[in-house]
């Protein structure tokens, strides 16, 4: 049995996604090694991070000012609206170089089978960006798999309810099923974006 930090500390760590309690049990013992200097870094980064970042009042990224630097700058294609299902989707669409429209992050997905939208997702917040005359074209841009494409649909009939004008396009398939859009390789990624159906 640990001290009490000790044990609080690899609670903390265990409830990251994809940490066990082993893994959480070397990080800890991992920052008492290594010295104060590292542990205070780290702290001073988290303090930081809870401090300064913030959502854009625009597209629901994480930024540190608001609106995002992607939906201030007056060069990006103000027509069309990608949609992610996370922030890490967006920087890997924004490293193909290949699209220069605007995004929406969702923060998340619908499971199959349940009724209710949960609340942090940022639907609404999505279906009044696209009642804007000015939205011509929404990519779903969304993980291929069972819930992105229960999402995707989803969002297809509650975005041509809003506003039927839009066009509502989906990546051209090339990605795997069941595939996370974060590793994709950029070449992939940049031709399912370009060949989008």
């Amino acid at each position: 049995m640990y001290s009490k930090p000790i044990d609080e500390l690899i609670q903390a760590f265990s409830r990251l996604p994809s940490v066990g309690e082993r893994t959480a049990e070397r990080f800890v013992f991992y920052l008492l090694k290594s010295g104060k200097k590292d542990v205070a870094e780290m702290t001073l980064s988290l303090k930081n991070l809870i401090e300064e970042i913030k959502s854009c009042e625009v597209c629901w990224d994480f930024t540190d000012e608001s609106p995002c630097s992607i939906c201030a700058d007056e060069k990006r294609d103000k027509s069309t609206i990608c949609i992610v299902q996370e922030p890490q989707n967006l920087q890997a669409i924004e490293k193909t170089g290949d699209y220069n429209g605007l995004y929406h992050v969702l923060r998340g997905t619908l499971k199959p089978g349940h009724d209710l939208v949960p609340r942090y997702l940022k639907i609404n917040e999505l279906l009044s960006r696209v009642k804007k005359p000015e939205t011509k074209e929404v990519i779903l841009a969304l993980n291929p798999d069972l819930n992105g494409e229960t999402t995707m649909m989803f969002l297809e009939k509650r975005i041509k309810d809003t506003n039927p004008q839009v066009k509502v396009s989906r990546l051209a398939r090339g990605l795997a099923m069941g595939s996370d859009l974060q590793y994709a390789d950029e070449i992939t990624l940049g031709s399912a974006l370009k060949n989008r159906i």
